[in-house]
């Protein structure tokens, strides 16, 4: 077989050829063994077939049990009660069936599984069930019958998110509005579209969409893989909101948790029909020690036809326009790569490495672009596997992204734990664009996990107690001037710098004071932390307005000049003592004085001949700034002595400030 371009691309693989080769191998070979060469999506098919469908002579309910001696359909219709007309009919291939009569069952129907087994018995919500609702009192989870009559009408039915570079924002429907309660679809759909839209982001990233039990969970305790929340509203009322937003342009993507799944039993897919192994690993590698969870065993067909229908009913049910992927790196290592560095290229390919769920990602990334070939797919991912964001024909995995993770631990710890005149310019560059040249990735400077109660998010920890009492314009505070200044130049930074897309979670862009903590027992099921405070960012009395503003300007400015497809980020100079920083991505210069008390005039950056404007910097006015620098002017390169001698570019560097500046057309005179 001919090399692969993940190896030839990159001679420090080409030790590690034989394993790259034989997982690519792996993985095909799985892909004919399920599909018999044939199609994936048909494969991928079973919430077609499962669950409780409505046929024209009344209803049908299928469900895989392996290890039930009997099941029982239970619920509103027969008092929860096991009764012989509502006894499932056993299969082959540990399949069960029941028909029954369309006056058995109406739509809003609350019902159950009672599964029977050797040595047992108990209650369970169906694994395919595509509704589930909680009692507000008892807190009961029970399948509910979903059949409103007239399906949902698609207003916008051929939705195309194009070729544009991913501005992404992370959004939680339950806490996306102020109330402290939990929020819903159409809350999100009436009141976040515009505001998303406004904002200029182009994506918008779904948490918490599969049922889950605890809603303090942020959604990655899944229990029921095939129902979106009801907690947020019906399935119409999620379908609705996609469709709008698929009306302003604005693409859809999903959390999809296929790493783990919670241990509940009745609710869950725990012990379902009475074993542990039904789903999941036997033993210790059936549990995950850090998240209390049960872990797929992904080399089992009927688990891949369980999660890969799952990626077909999101995609073409609800019309979902990709997902990320949670917990890849808990994936890809049988230890889940707890407590490693991973620091060399022998860390990828050992034995610690779950095979089987390589081929897994194989076959969920051929059938998401088989499906759709322009959906997203991101990869959440620590270890940095190489190849997981590389083309399937050329070795890699296939996701289309992967986060760029070690970029908001960077900014955490160089504000954590170094000063500000020890921060070093070098760092910060090769930090914000290191990544495999063959890999897009997400660039972001924090996401919801830097604003979890126990951490903090960039504002916060620039600001901290400040932000209770100086927030104000009216109210001088040099602790708050500074936070507003470096959150501007973080976030300039790294957007700039980003290696293809770029990601912010709700709220961040306009620096939203405290943390975020669910409602619990600890906190006296509060929801105070559990909301989004919108109005803060609207007051033009408190300065974090001004932040909202800087990041509106410059989204917008990102997707106008289209920068994220410029491939290459180029350094140009930076000084360690003076604290600047410069770099180019196409036409346009960002210039960076993280000095904090020294301005620069003058400040000579040697530069070819050229002319250039500033387009935006972070000193304006309308952003808070102190307007130190004039956008009016045009910023000539300089000589040093003759025409053909060394050109400098000269500039007015204020503390704690960056810039772009824009290189118009230039004629050299000879």
């Amino acid at each position: 077989m001919e090399q692969l371009n993940l190896i030839a691309n990159d001679p420090w693989l080409q030790p590690h050829a034989k394993v790259i080769q034989s997982r690519f191998e792996n993985a095909q070979t799985k892909y004919e063994e399920i599909t018999n060469s044939g199609n994936l999506a048909e494969f991928a098919s079973g919430y077609l077939w499962y669950g409780l469908h409505k046929s024209k002579n009344g209803w049908i309910i299928r469900d895989w049990a392996p290890n039930a001696t009997s099941i029982y359909l239970v619920g509103d219709f027969n008092d929860w009660k096991e009764k012989e007309d509502f006894r499932f009919q056993k299969k082959e291939n540990g399949n069960w069936e029941l028909v029954l009569d369309e006056d058995k069952l109406k739509h809003g129907d609350l019902y159950a599984f009672s599964m029977h087994w050797n040595g047992g018995s108990s209650k369970r919500i169906p694994a395919w069930a595509n509704r589930v609702v909680q009692d507000e009192e008892t807190l009961i989870f029970n399948a509910q019958v979903w059949a409103p009559g007239d399906d949902y009408r698609w207003k916008n039915k051929k939705f195309d998110r194009g070729t544009e570079a991913p501005l992404i924002y992370e959004s939680h429907v339950g806490m996306a509005g102020e109330e402290a309660c939990v929020h819903t679809y159409n809350e999100f759909r009436e009141l976040m579209l515009p505001r998303i839209k406004e904002a200029g982001y182009n994506t918008i990233q779904i948490m918490a969409i599969p049922e889950h039990p605890y809603y303090g969970s942020f959604g990655y305790h899944v229990s029921s893989f095939f129902a979106p929340s009801s907690r947020f509203g019906t399935p119409d009322e999620l379908k609705q909101l996609i469709d709008e937003a698929h009306g302003l342009g604005l693409t859809v993507i999903m959390d999809l948790v296929h790493s783990h799944a919670v241990k509940n039993e009745v609710e869950g897919l725990g012990n379902y029909d009475g074993t542990r192994y039904q789903f999941f690993h036997e033993g210790s590698r059936g549990e995950h020690p850090a998240w209390d969870s049960y872990c797929f065993n992904y080399g089992k067909n009927e688990v891949l036809h369980f999660l890969l229908s799952n990626i077909r009913y999101w995609l073409e049910e609800f019309r979902f326009d990709g997902f990320r992927f949670d917990g890849v790196t808990s994936m890809l290592y049988l230890d889940h790569g707890l407590g490693k560095a991973f620091t060399e290229y022998a860390d990828y390919y050992n034995p610690n490495i779950d095979e089987e769920a390589v081929s897994y990602f194989y076959l969920a990334n051929k059938l998401i672009h088989e499906i759709n070939p322009n959906a997203l797919s991101i990869a959440e991912e620590m270890s940095g596997m190489p190849g997981l964001a590389t083309k399937q024909e050329d070795g890699g995995y296939g996701f289309d992204y992967r986060m760029a993770m070690g970029v908001p631990d960077f900014w955490i710890k160089l504000i954590k734990e170094f000063k500000d005149d020890e921060w070093d310019m070098g760092q910060i560059f090769h930090e914000l664009t290191s990544k495999r040249l063959d890999e897009k990735v997400v660039s972001y400077a924090e996401s919801h996990d830097q604003a979890l109660v126990g951490d903090k998010t960039i504002i916060f920890r620039l600001i901290d107690k400040e932000m209770y009492f100086s927030m104000r314009k009216d109210q001088e505070n040099m602790i708050v001037d500074r936070g507003i200044a470096l959150h501007k130049m973080i976030r300039l930074a790294t957007l700039t710098c980003a290696g293809g897309s770029y990601l912010n979670f709700m709220g961040n862009e306009f620096g939203h004071p405290e943390w975020i903590d669910f409602p619990r027992e600890g906190n006296d099921w509060s929801f105070k932390h559990a909301r989004r405070i919108w109005s803060i960012s609207e007051n033009k009395e408190l300065r974090y307005h001004w932040l909202s503003d800087f990041d509106k300007a410059l989204i917008n400015w990102v997707r106008e000049e289209k920068l994220l497809d410029i491939p290459d980020v180029n350094w140009c100079y930076d000084n360690q003592s003076d604290k600047v920083l410069v770099y180019q991505r196409g036409d346009y210069l960002m210039v960076f004085n993280f000095h904090p008390v020294q301005s620069y005039t003058d400040y000579g950056i040697a530069y070819e001949p050229a002319k250039f404007k500033i387009i935006m910097n972070t000193d304006e006015g309308r952003f808070g700034g102190h307007d130190r620098l004039d956008s009016s002017m045009t910023y000539y390169t300089r000589a040093t002595t003759g025409l053909t001698s060394q050109h400098y570019l000269h500039l007015y560097l204020p503390a704690r400030t960056a810039m772009i500046l824009k290189k118009q057309p230039f004629k050299r005179v000879r």
